[in-house]
């Protein structure tokens, strides 16, 4: 039976009664749930999709709260991880969705366990690799996902549906060299572009959810500054190494140890090299003279004019610095292998 708070969303008709239970029966994974993530994640709950997955690496700071909706500045203040904090507002929303938050960085290792069983991905992150990773697994295992991103007033967006179009590797064959395309550090983003680029992407997943026939790929370009909208017609490249060589690197790099910088803060990621004890790491540092604070399953303290996160998953932020190395070194120093 379908509830009374969608009575005037089946009315849609090409949505109807049966759209409306196969949005219930779906389940999507959202990579990232900061602007992007957090607006799509709310217009999906919002809308009777059945299961959310939400997968994010990050913790909520208060340069978020302009543009990521779901965030408040009691979650900025306690550097809430973004998936449990995104979690915790849809849930108090009500309704039938069923909420599934996890606080990693989603890589090879884990992309399959995430996305099982999912009839779609949606991408909110804020990185080139992860999009080239989402497209590799969803090609591979001819699942739908919506590639999405805004930097400054612009936006892009392409619906993929393998075996119906391109993938992101027939438009755009590798990622651009590190620092050669804008960021919204180095560029800002504005809400507006989010929200928009957002509301296409739900627009979509609903749309592939419920009824993909018919559906022609396009490449939007969209820019909430000037008003501007393009849509260019987009063409599977037979040539492409993904969806036509059967080709996925992104699948098999290995991720252990890797250092990445997060896009829009003085913030690197080491992946880690697997789950930490926390009651001994706290021992240590004690016995360093390091102040520490233990939040559940995750620990905070700062050295060396870095301030630490470590994640349940062996993850850790270093806020304070974009060098890599030193990040690579303080974790060694730290918290060792």
């Amino acid at each position: 039976m379908i509830p009374p708070r969608f009575d005037r969303q089946v009315r849609f008709a090409p949505l109807g009664r049966a759209g409306q239970q196969r949005l219930a029966d779906a389940r999507v994974l959202l990579v990232g749930t900061g602007a992007l993530g957090g607006f799509s994640a709310q217009l999906l709950h919002r809308a009777g999709v059945g299961t959310l997955v939400l997968a994010d690496r990050d913790v909520v700071e208060e340069s978020n709260l302009p543009r990521q909706v779901l965030f408040e500045e009691a979650h900025a203040r306690a550097a809430s991880p973004k998936a449990l904090a995104a979690a915790e507002v849809l849930e108090r929303a009500g309704g039938p969705t069923r909420v599934e938050a996890h606080a990693v960085h989603v890589d090879a290792d884990n992309l399959p366990a995430l996305a099982a069983e999912c009839d779609l991905v949606l991408d909110g992150s804020d990185n080139l690799p992860t999009r080239y990773l989402i497209n590799d697994y969803c090609v591979r295992e001819g699942l739908p996902w919506v590639y999405a991103g805004v930097v400054g007033s612009a936006g892009l967006l392409l619906p993929v549906h393998p075996g119906h179009g391109p993938c992101l590797r027939c438009l755009f064959r590798d990622p651009p060299p590190p620092g050669t395309l804008p960021t919204c550090d180095t560029a800002g983003v504005i809400a507006p572009a989010v929200g928009a680029i957002a509301s296409l992407q739900a627009g979509l997943a609903l749309r592939l959810l419920v009824d993909p026939e018919g559906l022609e790929p396009a490449l939007v370009e969209l820019d909430a500054w000037s008003g501007e909208l393009r849509r260019l017609g987009a063409q599977r490249d037979p040539a492409c190494p993904t969806c036509g060589a059967g080709e996925f690197p992104y699948l098999e790099s290995p991720t252990t140890g890797e250092a990445v910088i997060l896009c829009g803060r003085r913030t690197v990621q080491i992946r880690g090299r697997g789950k930490v004890d926390l009651e001994r790491l706290g021992e240590r540092l004690q016995v360093a003279g390091v102040e520490f604070m233990r939040l559940g399953d995750i620990l905070r303290f700062g050295v060396e004019e870095t301030r630490a996160t470590l994640f349940p998953d062996g993850r850790v932020l270093f806020e304070g610095t974009e060098d890599t190395q030193r990040a690579l070194a303080l974790y060694d120093r730290y918290i060792g292998s």
